[in-house]
């Protein structure tokens, strides 16, 4: 027992910190994350900007791991470029550190357990009396609590009488550090959290189980051992999406062995800018060396980016061209950074995307009404064709997307949209139905040499154009909550179009009766009906948006 006991009591104790960073990164995400990463999917080019912004982001929701793995996300769906993630992964680097100083600040200045259990259960009451409305933030103080509380049992255990024989690592030669870099990356990579393993590192050194050399050493593989997620978040993705992910992998990996060659001076440095240096809490100057490492690493890098992105993209070929009918959308769900949040701001990208295909089909039958010759049959039926199937996939991929969505842990707000997102997908594919009925209405009245009075074609075209605004209105607003005002300027098109839709009806009813050629009206009143279609499918996207 007296071996299996403390082995137990490490594993319980390791659960409740790793359970508890999660439960803390988690509340804050479901509270602010969404705000937050829809502020990284909208960064500017200026570096130092998208540095700050990946430092303030990581802090806050208190994982490196994660915010990377959201920039692989936004540039593999073109809401980030290669560029604008370097300066973001750096920053993100830096933030991550802050997870250490909580842990050396808090965890061996006062007595953890003291105040872990109350905070725990300071915030489940919170959950329970403001009824669900501060929930989130309440998970976040009881994740606070677990942390500690599993702080508390690591300090107890990683002591000499409990588990020296088994933990106790010191030296200072070149093969005892290479070691305790080693043990770094391995256990980063399989805690998939490098915060988690240094509040681990801090503990042990705090207990006098590793020496500060071999604290240096893990902190610093672990480093290397913390781009796991980005990788695997990387898979499958495209070209800059997996460059990006090496970048992240570049940074630390060069920035690790450049801090390795020259360990000793390094160290030194630590311990000169550590008040106290030499007497200085070796909890402190544990933090101290994560953050100046972090941050000396930054400095050198961040005028080195357009180097970096050169460098990916020498090693990192670009993706094969001609398969640009083909749409994928593929959900990349990791288990231990899953963000419900990122997911959405994906799925609006490509629901955006599919607006824009929409519209570039609607503009073809304004086209084909002005040009009504061979030439329009030449260019543009194929094109048509093309475009319908590609929204196809585009509705299929997406649904399927967003019901993988709504599978993961929602909150009703998210829930809703998800829906809302669904029906403006189906809406958006029934118009491209209509755009291409349409096309192929002006086809077919070409090939069969129907004749229609040039003023009869003439009075489509403020009907078209009419139908075009109202696209366009949408296609500004498409991922966006509609004001009732805005609602209001949509009724108003809807209604313009309605109009219209009557007296173009009426004139080509009365021709008939004048007896102009059957085939020719109806097909002119066909195609009056199919535009009027696409004008009721804006309306139902402009209502679906005002719910949203």
């Amino acid at each position: 027992m007296s071996i299996v006991k403390p082995i137990l009591e490490l594993i319980g104790s390791l659960g409740f910190l790793l359970y508890g960073m999660k439960l803390m990164s988690d509340g804050v995400q479901q509270s602010a994350g969404e705000s937050l990463q829809r502020a990284l999917s909208v960064l500017t080019g200026n570096r130092i900007i998208s540095l700050l912004t990946g430092l303030v982001v990581t802090m806050i929701i208190q994982s490196s791991g994660a915010t990377t793995v959201m920039v692989v996300t936004f540039v593999n769906a073109g809401l980030m470029t290669l560029s604008q993630s370097v300066g973001v992964i750096l920053g993100a680097n830096i933030g991550t550190t802050i997870t250490a100083w909580i842990v050396a600040i808090f965890g061996f200045n006062f007595k953890i357990s003291a105040f872990a259990i109350p905070l725990f259960g300071a915030g489940y009451f919170i959950s329970i009396i403001r009824k669900g409305a501060y929930k989130n933030w309440a998970q976040a103080i009881m994740g606070f609590g677990m942390l500690f509380l599993g702080l508390s049992g690591l300090s107890d255990v990683f002591t000499p009488e409990q588990l020296g024989w088994l933990f106790k690592i010191h030296g200072d030669g070149v093969l005892a550090i290479f070691l305790g870099f080693l043990i770094g990356i391995v256990i980063t990579a399989l805690l998939h959290s490098s915060s988690a393993f240094s509040a681990i590192v801090i503990t042990m050194a705090f207990n006098g189980l590793v020496n500060w050399e071999m604290a240096a050493a893990m902190t610093l593989g672990s480093n290397v051992g913390s781009t796991i997620d980005a990788v695997l978040a990387a898979m499958g993705t495209s070209a800059d999406a997996r460059r990006s992910a090496l970048v992240h992998v570049m940074f630390n990996v060069f920035g690790t062995i450049i801090a390795l060659c020259l360990f000793r001076p390094f160290l030194d440095l630590v311990m000169f800018v550590t008040p106290g240096r030499q007497n200085s809490n070796i909890a402190i100057r544990i933090s101290m060396l994560h953050t100046v490492f972090k941050t000396i690493s930054a400095i050198i890098f961040l005028p080195l980016q357009d180097f970096l992105v050169r460098l990916a993209k020498i090693v990192i070929k670009d993706d094969k061209q001609g398969a640009s009918n083909v749409f994928k959308l593929e959900f990349n769900g990791l288990l231990t950074k899953d963000s419900v949040a990122t997911h959405i701001i994906q799925a609006e990208k490509a629901i955006a995307d599919m607006t824009d295909v929409v519209s570039d089909m609607f503009d073809k039958i304004q086209i084909g009404v002005t040009k009504r010759n061979a030439s329009f049959i030449e260019n543009y039926r194929e094109q048509s064709v093309l475009a319908e199937d590609y929204v196809d996939q585009m509705h299929e991929q997406i649904t399927h997307y967003l019901i993988k969505c709504d599978s993961l842990p929602v909150t009703e707000k998210q829930l809703n949209h998800i829906s809302n997102m669904i029906q403006i997908v189906d809406e958006l594919e029934n118009m491209s139905d209509n755009c291409y009925a349409t096309i192929m209405l002006i086809i077919r009245s070409i090939e069969k040499k129907m004749k229609f009075q040039t003023q009869d074609m003439e009075r489509l075209l403020p009907y078209i154009e009419l139908a075009r605004q109202f696209l366009q209105f949408i296609r500004i607003n498409i991922n966006k909550t509609l004001t009732p005002e805005k609602l209001e300027l949509a009724a108003e098109l809807e209604n313009g179009i309605d109009a219209f839709r009557k007296d173009l009806k009426k004139v080509a009813r009365k021709r008939l009766e004048g007896g102009a050629d059957v085939k020719s009206e109806l097909l002119y009143i066909d195609i009056v009906r199919t535009i009027e279609h696409i004008g009721d499918n804006c309306f139902s996207i402009s209502e679906t948006l005002t719910a949203g």
